[in-house]
Formats: C-alpha cells, sequence, structure tokens
C-alpha cells in the first residue's frame, strides 16, 4: 500500500498577499526578500506563522551547493515553532491559533514507509521542508500532512528549547545514538562538536557511556562540550587525533565513532579509530565521496550505519525536555530577529570566529 496524495483544494490566500523570506538563488547566493505568502494547496495542510526558527548545518551544505537538487527560488529552513494559521479541511488535530512544532521530516503516516517508522522515506513527504518545498526560514510556512508533521506545544512551554526537536535533538540521537548503539561502559567518540555533535553528546548520556571523547577543531565548541559532559575533548587541528584516542583507550580504539560534519577527512578519521566490533555511525551530510578503508575494515567486525533522521523519537525526546533532564537551549548562543536573517547566516557561517553553535531567529 502507497499513500494517497490529497486533492487539490482552491488557493486559501487572497492573491497578492506576501511575506518575507530567505530566498536561495545558488551556490554563495541568498536574499532576504518579499515573495508570496502560501497557501492551503491541499485538505491536508496547515499554514503557519512561524515565531521562532534557526539555521542548520544542512542549509550550510545547501549554500555551497552540496545539494544540486535545491532550485534557485527555495526559501530554505526546515525547523521552527509558530502558530497555525489556517487549516486545510482533512486536518483534525490542529486549529488556527495552536502553538506547535514543526518537524524536519513530513509524514503522511500512511504509507509502507510510514507504518515502518521510516517517516525519512514517506512517499510524498520525507525530507522536504526548505529543500524540495518551501521551508520555515520565513514569516509563514506551508506543511503538508499536518496531523503527522506538527507536535502540539503547551502553554508556558520554552518555545526556544522546543525548536531544538525540529531536527538537531532528534537527529543526533537517531543517527548517532541509537544506530551507534551505544551502550552502558561504552568508549565513545563524536567527531564534530557543532548542534548535532553536541546533540549526540547530551543524549548519548541517557545510556551512561563510560568515557565520551569529542573531536573537534574549536577550541570554544571543545570547552562547550565539557560542560555538557564530554569526558575528553580533542583538537584535532595537529593532526594527531588518532595517536591521542589510541592512547586515551589502550590502543583498542573505540565502541562508537559518530560522524557529525560530513566531510571526508572526519569520516576516515572515524575509520581509523573505531575499535574490533564497533559501529561508525555516520550523521553529516556528505556532498563529496569518501574513501572506505575495507582493506584495514574487513576483519574488524565493524558496522557502519547511514541514516535520515526519521523523528520517530521526537514525543519521548520532547518528554526528557519539557522535564528538563536535558537542556538544549543551553545550545542556543545567538539571537536575532527574523528580518536579520542575513546577519545570522553570517554568523552562523563563521561559527568560529563568531563562537557560535545555535542561532535563534524571533519573528
Amino acid at each position: 500500500m502507497t499513500a494517497t496524495k490529497p486533492a487539490a483544494v482552491k488557493a486559501s490566500a487572497a492573491k497578492g498577499d506576501t511575506m518575507k523570506a530567505l530566498i536561495y538563488h545558488g551556490p554563495g547566493k541568498k536574499s532576504w526578500e518579499q515573495t508570496d505568502k502560501p497557501i492551503i494547496k491541499e485538505t491536508t495542510d496547515a499554514v503557519v506563522k512561524i515565531l521562532k526558527t534557526t539555521i542548520c548545518g544542512t542549509d550550510l551544505h545547501i549554500m555551497k551547493g552540496d545539494l544540486p537538487e535545491v532550485t534557485d527560488g527555495r526559501i530554505l529552513g526546515h525547523e521552527g515553532v509558530g502558530i497555525v494559521e489556517e487549516v486545510g479541511s482533512s486536518v483534525s488535530n490542529f486549529k488556527k491559533g495552536d502553538h506547535v512544532i514543526i518537524s524536519c521530516v513530513t509524514s503522511c503516516g500512511k504509507c509502507d514507509f510510514c507504518k515502518k517508522g521510516m517517516y525519512s522515506h514517506c512517499i510524498n513527504g520525507g525530507w522536504i521542508l526548505g529543500y524540495m518545498i518551501d521551508g520555515t526560514q520565513a514569516e509563514y510556512v506551508r506543511i503538508p500532512y499536518a496531523d503527522n508533521s506538527l507536535y502540539a506545544i503547551p502553554a508556558g512551554a520554552d518555545e526556544e528549547a522546543l525548536v531544538m526537536l525540529s531536527d538537531i535533538l532528534p537527529t543526533g540521537f537517531e543517527c548517532g545514538v541509537l544506530n551507534g548503539q551505544v551502550k552502558p561502559g561504552d568508549t565513545i567518540a563524536i567527531v564534530g562538536a557543532g548542534p548535532v555533535g553536541m546533540a549526540a553528546l547530551l543524549t548519548s548520556q541517557f545510556y551512561t557511556p563510560a568515557e565520551i571523547i569529542v573531536i573537534d577543531q574549536d577550541d570554544n565548541r571543545l570547552n562547550v562540550a565539557k560542560t555538557f559532559g564530554a569526558t575528553h575533548i580533542i583538537n584535532s587541528a595537529d593532526g594527531k587525533a588518532v595517536e591521542k584516542i589510541m592512547k586515551l583507550t589502550d590502543g583498542r580504539g573505540v565502541d562508537t565513532a559518530i560522524e557529525a560534519v560530513g566531510v571526508a577527512a572526519t569520516f576516515e578519521l572515524c575509520e581509523s579509530i573505531i575499535g574490533a566490533g564497533g559501529h561508525i555511525a555516520n550523521i553529516g551530510v556528505h556532498g563529496k565521496p569518501v574513501t572506505l578503508h575495507l582493506e584495514t575494515l574487513w576483519s574488524r567486525n565493524i558496522s557502519i550505519t547511514t541514516r535520515l533522521v526519521d523523528t520517530v523519537t521526537t514525543p519521548m525526546l520532547f518528554k526528557t525536555v519539557q522535564s528538563k533532564k536535558i537542556e538544549p537551549k543551553k545550545l542556543i548562543t545567538h539571537r536575532f530577529k527574523l528580518d536579520q536573517m542575513i546577519e545570522a547566516y553570517d554568523t552562523f557561517e563563521h561559527a568560529a570566529k563568531e563562537k557560535a553553535l545555535k542561532v535563534i531567529l524571533e519573528n
């Protein structure tokens, strides 16, 4: 069985309604400009007014040209919280005025992939926001399959913290921690101390690994990782990260290596530090080939996993954030108004210089 695409409905917004949004115009080109306000196109849609959004490392990969399928004119962004402005006639879980978290992954809830919990491969959804359809770095956004792709926010909840549930927390947890099969007593390495790497750091502690080694080239991010629970931090800029990790592990290597950058050098670092029987869990968005060193890995019982976040763990993570078992708001380093989007991108693109982790933009 596959999902049936809902019938289109009449345009809901008056012709000529406009808004401001971050528009992608090809690699290295973007602008904050006037564009059409989204409308209800299908009966399962909702239009959401953005209250808070953010910029993701994946957006930077798009800006670098690593995802050439993103076309000129696309509104970027796939994270945010907002207020429902309008819903299609088939939407039953939400109504105008509801506060919601926008999931980075759109799911119909009915196709074969959705029934397996693989929302990222939904026949008519998956990761499409800010990629194949217009996204959240705007004043308004259209959300397909709203009943399955939005989460209600209770009164009094911290909206800034909940923005982190759109993407980075489930991504770090599902693609890194769960795929990496982190267990009590393990030694794990997280390569990349950006927001998703930090999310993996926070959520890996659900499973009480004995040692968490965080590797990056940014001392500021490494120091922050230390405050978030890293037991060891290593600056890899000197090229001696493998040597240092082998010394820490008495030559055995780590049980789980989580790649959270998306470049060849960091994936190959994971291959070099993984111990026998270990798991390499790739999170990073890779725009270029990497070398698989089977000449050294073939006999070592290594598992390598890839995954696009499915967001199936969002409800559980929501509870941990609400109970303050984890506090992702601490990842926020910079705040901007929505119309300061270009300045926010400049800050995020120069994260080391600006000491930036996660930026929040408020409408």
